[in-house]
């Protein structure tokens, strides 16, 4: 197709398509001639996977682009692939590790991962950004007086890795590759608002349950 047909497919000016091109968010077409490029399906699902991480998920256009240079990146592993491309979604600020709160949170979810059996997060503990920013929100929560820590978190995290056994359930329903990659970058990008709706909606249900309408 065209860049005019790109355009209209994607739903994305050929402004801002060109844009993404320089930008290299977005692989050049095929040369066709001095001032015409082609572009094939899968320039509009990558098209469509950029303007779900720039419009759904907020992202600047650089970490646009780190976040693409380790999806794209084939001399890596499925699992360091994923793993690079999501420690490089944006994060909550560091923990202050001075702070005893810090310090308290950390114990309680090093209790947690082995409660679970997480041998994973065990390893990687304050190399993930995930775990530190599991830490820096337990922190919170004991700063403000909830003492919350591996015994009450835990059926929260059982509930989370089967909503991580779906995920990769359907990812894999894919073809081995870039596709694969792409599609858990997207679900960890538009996943988490659903998750948090679908969480909203629930607590607003219960509360009505238990509570009526006073």
């Amino acid at each position: 197709m065209r860049l005019a047909e790109l355009s209209r497919r994607s739903g994305v000016s050929t402004a801002t398509i060109k844009y993404y091109l320089r930008e290299g968010l977005l692989p050049p077409g095929r040369q066709l001639n001095a001032t015409t490029a082609e572009y094939d399906e899968e320039h509009l699902r990558r098209l469509r996977l950029v303007r779900a991480m720039v419009q759904v998920g907020r992202l600047p256009v650089a970490k646009v682009r780190e976040v693409l240079g380790h999806v794209d990146d084939e001399s890596l592993g499925s699992s360091i692939r994923l793993g690079a491309a999501l420690w490089a979604l944006p994060q909550v600020p560091e923990p202050d590790e001075d702070d005893a709160y810090v310090r308290a949170a950390h114990e309680e979810v090093a209790a947690l991962v082995d409660r679970l059996g997480w041998e994973n997060a065990k390893c990687l503990a304050t190399l993930s950004p995930a775990y530190r920013s599991l830490v820096v929100t337990v922190a919170a929560f004991r700063r403000l007086g909830y003492d919350w820590g591996a015994e009450q978190l835990a059926p929260y995290a059982e509930l989370m890795h089967r909503t991580a056994v779906l995920d990769l359930d359907n990812m894999e329903t894919l073809p081995p590759g870039a596709e694969r990659i792409e599609f858990a970058i997207l679900g960890a990008i538009l996943n988490e608002p659903v998750l948090r709706a679908l969480h909203r909606l629930a607590q607003e249900e219960e509360t009505t349950r238990r509570y009526g309408f006073e």
